[in-house]
């Protein structure tokens, strides 16, 4: 069965986040484009107290995704990830989405 790629396919991230999730996410992330899905929405709502592993396994899954030609965007950041992205210069790299009219992050500032 191919994937509906009307609809980006998910996946999930959450705490805690170790050195080894970033190979295991980018296998799936692999997986996924393989079945031919072109967009992947990782939902990191459950990334509560994120940390420098979280920052790595997201940066691999961006590479990777670029490597395989599909596009990635991250859903449902906590504001602690929200930040540290920010900090690290990856927030707009990642497709950080839901992002609060308002807020510092929003694009247009309003």
């Amino acid at each position: 069965m191919d994937a509906d790629v009307t609809d980006p396919a998910v996946l999930r991230l959450a705490s805690p986040v170790s050195p080894s999730d970033g190979p295991r996410l980018c296998a799936e992330l692999t997986r996924l484009t393989a079945t031919g899905a072109t967009e992947i929405a990782c939902d990191v709502s459950g990334v509560h107290t994120p940390q420098l592993a979280a920052v790595d396994a997201l940066s691999r899954l961006r590479l990777t995704a670029r490597r395989t030609g599909c596009h990635l965007r991250l859903r449902h950041p906590t504001p602690q990830l929200r930040a540290l992205l920010e900090l690290t210069g990856l927030a707009e790299p990642l497709g950080l989405e839901d992002t609060p009219r308002g807020s510092p992050w929003s694009a247009d500032g309003e």
